[in-house]
């Protein structure tokens, strides 16, 4: 997996309720839990943009409620910073479902997705509509 470039402040927490940003049927996924996560005892896992975590489809269809995912983060709102200077920040935070290959399970992608992302995961920046 390619480093980021960018300083990205992991700003969501286990628990945080996101968008889910494609078509797999799920519409609001919960955070379970954050993937190669190595913190201090007794605190919470954060996570930021481009991370993986385990997530709990909360709303979507009946055959996607209520079942364990792994989803990346594509959009968050608190801001990043670019080596250039530029700041970025997304109206919402967003996730996409990927499977264990990295790969996403959707064909589409709505919103817009950061370079970042699209460095680090190829396919989800083959799918998005626009990238930032």
């Amino acid at each position: 997996m390619k480093a980021m470039q960018a300083k990205i402040p992991r700003a969501l927490a286990t628990g945080s309720r996101m968008v889910c940003s494609d078509n797999t049927g799920a519409r609001l996924v919960e955070v379970v839990s954050v993937d190669r996560y190595h913190g201090v005892r007794r605190r919470q896992p954060c996570l930021g943009l481009g991370d993986v975590a385990t997530v709990s489809v909360k709303k979507g269809t009946p055959d996607m409620r209520r079942k364990l995912e792994k989803a990346v983060v594509i959009r968050q709102k608190k801001e990043i910073r670019r080596p250039n200077g530029i700041r970025l920040s997304f109206e919402d935070n967003a996730m996409v479902l990927i499977n264990e290959r990295g790969e996403p399970k959707g064909t589409e992608i709505k919103g817009a997705v950061p370079r970042e992302i699209a460095e680090r995961f190829p396919k989800i920046a083959s799918m998005a509509t626009t990238i930032v």
